[in-house]
């Protein structure tokens, strides 16, 4: 049984690099379904003779409380591995990251990862840092070394599942429902549309928003919710990311339509989203937690792996949490100390799932395709 294992691995390793040089060096374009991560995967050549820095680099979007917890891990991770830190920040600007990401592949940084705001115009450069040898560690969107996710559509669903709840038991079956979306980011999308297939199971709901904000942060959560409320001046239920919904909520504080028995909830588990649940006697009521200081931590676990020539995941989940009054305490130890739930395999299997094997060797097997665990 043994033997067959690893003769099975050998082949699907044979397969996905195939796939990859048959794709002309644009790593695996066509999906597949990646096998469990193998810790026990053994070691290839380092990047030594590629000359790259012993540095990691975020490159991050903007200044949200998600993407801050991501560097907070990162940061954690390279000063416990020796590596070199920096932040290359974007400030929702594509073109300025697509800058950044040109300079890291001049000045050969070793590691980076990224939350592209502009997948398509970014994908050249990023093949580029992938080619030379580097880690490139993507939050969702490809092209990546290794690809961080979440399984979108399940995650989607624990949080409309905890207001269709709501809806039923608190409300008498009825809302007036404000979806505040990220359809335009395909990779995203199905945490909605698992929204919307909820939501139809609830005759009483009007769904009297369904909007991508303009930008993904408070101001623009909160110059969408403006808009709604000339409209709408009476609403139950928002629906979104953690950072557009607390924007939505200031909307309504201003206009004095915050209500206690409203039902506010979000996707990231945002530090100011779990004050406010645990204020108790608020609207906010709940927020899926993505953890980012864990899969921040484990992503620079990973590029300090790869720069010593390890096999590392090719992608990984993020696994949701629906964050409560009395589980707050023992999601807030951990996200502070995302070191020791990285040590602890059971405290990490809660969080983290991981799929896939590669290394400096088999980089040409890179993710170049949505990646989803949910794909069928």
């Amino acid at each position: 049984m043994v033997m067959k294992s690893r003769l099975a691995a050998v082949a699907a390793l044979l397969w996905l690099g195939g796939a990859a040089l048959a794709a002309g060096g644009e790593g695996l374009t066509v999906p597949v379904k990646l096998p469990a991560y193998d810790p026990a995967r053994h070691a290839c050549r380092a990047p030594t003779a590629a000359g790259l820095q012993k540095k990691l680099v975020f490159v991050q979007d903007n200044r949200r409380e998600f993407m801050q917890g991501v560097g907070r891990g990162l940061e954690a991770a390279a000063r416990a591995r020796g590596l070199a830190y920096s932040v290359a920040f974007a400030n929702n600007d594509p073109a300025l990251m697509i800058k950044h990401v040109g300079g890291i592949a001049t000045d050969k940084t070793g590691a980076i990862v990224v939350a592209p705001i502009d997948p398509p115009s970014l994908a050249p450069g990023l093949k580029k840092v992938i080619g030379a040898g580097a880690y490139v560690g993507a939050i969702v969107p490809p092209p990546a070394t290794s690809v961080l996710n979440a399984p979108q559509y399940l995650t989607g669903k624990v949080l409309a599942d905890a207001a269709a709840h709501y809806i039923r038991t608190r409300l008498g079956g009825k809302a007036k429902v404000v979806l505040l979306t990220h359809d335009g980011l395909q990779f995203l999308a199905p945490r909605f549309t698992a929204m919307r297939d909820t939501l139809r199971t609830l005759p009483g709901v009007t769904l009297v928003a369904d909007i991508s904000p303009a930008t993904v942060d408070k101001e623009g959560g909160y110059r969408t919710m403006k808009t709604i409320l000339l409209a709408q001046p009476n609403i139950d239920v928002v629906l979104g990311a953690d950072t557009v919904v607390l924007g939505a909520l200031a909307a309504l504080r201003e206009a004095g339509k915050a209500r206690a028995d409203q039902f506010l909830g979000g996707i990231d588990g945002e530090p100011e989203a779990v004050v406010e649940i645990k204020k108790g006697d608020g609207p906010y009521k709940a927020s899926i937690s993505l953890a980012s200081s864990i899969f921040g931590y484990a992503m620079g676990q990973h590029a300090a792996d790869w720069l010593e020539g390890k096999s590392i995941p090719q992608a990984m989940d993020i696994l949701p949490k629906a964050l409560t009054r009395s589980n707050i305490a023992d999601y807030e130890r951990d996200t502070a100390d995302p070191g020791a739930v990285y040590a602890d395999p059971a405290r990490r299997a809660s969080y983290l799932k991981m799929y896939g094997n590669i290394c400096f060797d088999t980089r040409d097997t890179y993710i170049n395709f949505p990646w989803s665990s949910e794909t069928k």
